[in-house]
């Protein structure tokens, strides 16, 4: 089989799912063996808003982000996700004459996680314990799955939520989905698309785009804000897992697939000391 490439978008509202969809369809065409992961944090606020469910975040100690979800809100997100996110992913890749399959992670327990049964969460300086959120880190990925369905000629098109351990639903942040299942598959490249040119050394400019970034082994992120962190954690995660390469690039440009796998963009690597704590990314919202 040809180099295997995860690409994950969604999330930033600014980013392009039809551009996505024709880079998708572009390299189906060569033979190159695609999976699509995919957030949709616009379309969860925007339907949280219609439906009057809070929308909160998170932020632990290291300063990371991520989505509180409470048992309304994982509701919020699955609707979100595989009712209209989803949707829309397909009918654009069908559109561009790709065959592609539509899967939760809890089809076929394709994302399996273990639930977290508390967080720690600064809360007006404080640090604090929140119980009340239905997320889970992934622990297994159903490879098999997804490489029967490759081998076929599908394109397959997933997100979250997952499965815990106890058989119910849980939420997971889609970029770290996405290093899952690069990692699951073994992966050559894992593409994360995001609402900025990359990994911004000055988030007020644009064209400080770091063409490689070096990420601890363990310990923060060495960018932390607008959501980079969690992309910056899930890069690791990747990496850890044995994916080739990790590429954070534009998802708002024409050919965003193309011109991350052309170089344009950042490469995530491992090791080395972390880059200045106090440097932050003007973009890149995860799910």
């Amino acid at each position: 089989m040809q180099e295997t490439i995860v690409v994950k978008c969604g999330g930033n509202a600014a980013v392009d799912p039809a551009a996505v969809c024709e880079d998708v369809a572009a390299l189906t065409r060569r033979r190159r063996p695609v999976v699509l992961v995919h957030g949709g944090s616009a379309d969860i606020e925007r339907l949280a808003g219609r439906l009057g469910v809070a929308s909160r975040r998170l932020v632990a100690p290291d300063g990371v982000s991520a989505r509180h979800t409470d048992q309304e809100m994982l509701e919020v997100v699955h609707l979100a996700l595989v009712g209209l996110a989803k949707p829309r992913l397909l009918t654009a890749l069908s559109a561009a004459g790709v065959s592609a399959v539509g899967l939760s992670g809890l089809d076929g327990g394709l994302l399996r996680a273990r639930r977290k049964s508390a967080h720690r969460a600064v809360v007006n300086g404080r640090t604090v314990v929140v119980r009340d959120d239905h997320s889970g880190r992934i622990t297994e990925v159903n490879a098999a799955l997804l490489n029967a369905l490759l081998s076929l000629g599908h394109t397959p098109v997933v997100s979250p939520p997952a499965v815990a351990e106890d058989g119910r639903p849980v939420n997971t942040d889609a970029d770290r989905a996405a290093a899952a299942v690069a990692g699951g598959l073994a992966a050559d490249t894992l593409v994360l698309l995001t609402g900025a040119p990359g990994v911004l050394e000055d988030p007020a400019d644009e064209s400080s785009v770091l063409p490689v970034c070096t990420v601890p082994r363990s310990g923060p992120p060495p960018f932390v804000g607008g959501g980079m962190g969690l992309k910056l954690v899930a890069a690791r995660e990747a990496l850890q897992l044995g994916v080739g390469r990790v590429l954070i690039a534009d998802g708002r440009r024409r050919e965003p697939v193309l011109a991350a796998l052309r170089g344009e963009g950042t490469e995530i690597v491992l090791g080395g000391p972390s880059l200045s704590a106090a440097a932050t990314t003007a973009s890149g919202a995860s799910r």
